[in-house]
């Protein structure tokens, strides 16, 4: 882990990795309250058996903050044991707000920052809070995040795309209004060795579950599936000058299906029309 030194004028530098991670975290489990005049507080609640993360955060932080630990019922259990972080610094409380934390009610509003920030140790703390990182029932290694936020699921994926090549098509679901993004197999152990690199800082649970990932191999004979081909600017100026899907696909090298599917996209606006397309052509 980098050496970093609790600052006033150095804390939450999002360049800085740690800080990067803890913004993360705390835009996805934390919960910023404002009380009247300049009260107000930070809190953050999690499985007693991961304080030590707490602890860190709280050595990052230059300004007084506490840690305490409680014992209630939930839903999994008579007696969970949770470790509660908290922060009434109003200097700090700013500077996360300033950053894009904001006050009460975040699941939907939340985004990345819009400074310069550490990308791979922001997601690190984003899927450390609200997602997960292991096997699926098959032995499958898998990496998923649950999010309300459509900027954070579409994020991830950007970042992903680049590290893994593979595309992923957001939609939330019928049941929960969230999003589920999900990599698996190759896809997530490569994701997850970007994320969790070594002496990064991270929930110590998720950072060994990321490095057992590496062991799994293909099994003989498991069908890999193809990248799927994206479609580019160009391909879509075709596409709309041609206005004929087999003679598209023809050009294009593509199946008649897709170049249908594309052409209705673009016509209804669910894909952008390439740059060079007046709206009188859609």
């Amino acid at each position: 882990m980098a050496d970093c030194e609790p600052d006033a004028q150095r804390f939450m530098d999002l360049t800085v990795p740690e800080y990067a991670y803890m913004f993360g975290f705390l835009q996805a489990d934390g919960h910023l309250a404002q009380g009247v005049g300049r009260k107000g507080r930070l809190t953050v609640e999690i499985n007693a058996k991961d304080v030590g993360l707490l602890r860190r955060f709280q050595q990052l932080t230059p300004y007084y903050s506490s840690i305490t630990e409680r014992t209630r019922a939930t839903n999994f259990s008579e007696a969970h044991r949770s470790a509660v972080w908290t922060l009434c610094s109003l200097d700090a409380r700013t500077a996360l707000n300033d950053l894009g934390l904001p006050y009460g009610s975040k699941s939907r509003t939340v985004a990345p920052p819009t400074v310069a920030f550490a990308r791979r140790d922001y997601l690190r703390g984003v899927v450390d809070a609200d997602g997960s990182v292991g096997r699926t029932g098959k032995g499958f290694p898998f990496v998923s995040l649950t999010t309300a936020s459509t900027a954070v699921a579409a994020y991830l994926c950007f970042y992903a795309g680049k590290v893994t090549g593979s595309e992923r098509t957001l939609k939330r679901n019928a049941r929960d209004d969230v999003y589920n993004v999900l990599y698996t197999k190759e896809n997530a152990q490569l994701l997850a060795a970007d994320l969790y690199y070594d002496g990064c800082l991270s929930l110590e649970r998720k950072q060994a579950a990321a490095d057992a990932l590496s062991t799994w191999i293909r099994p003989a004979g498991m069908r890999v599936a193809p990248a799927r081909r994206r479609w580019t600017a160009d391909e879509d100026r075709v596409l709309l000058r041609l206005d004929d899907d087999a003679a598209a696909a023809a050009e294009l090298g593509r199946t008649e299906k897709s170049c249908c599917i594309r052409r209705w996209r673009l016509r209804t606006g669910r894909t952008p029309m390439p740059a060079s397309v007046s709206p009188s052509r859609k």
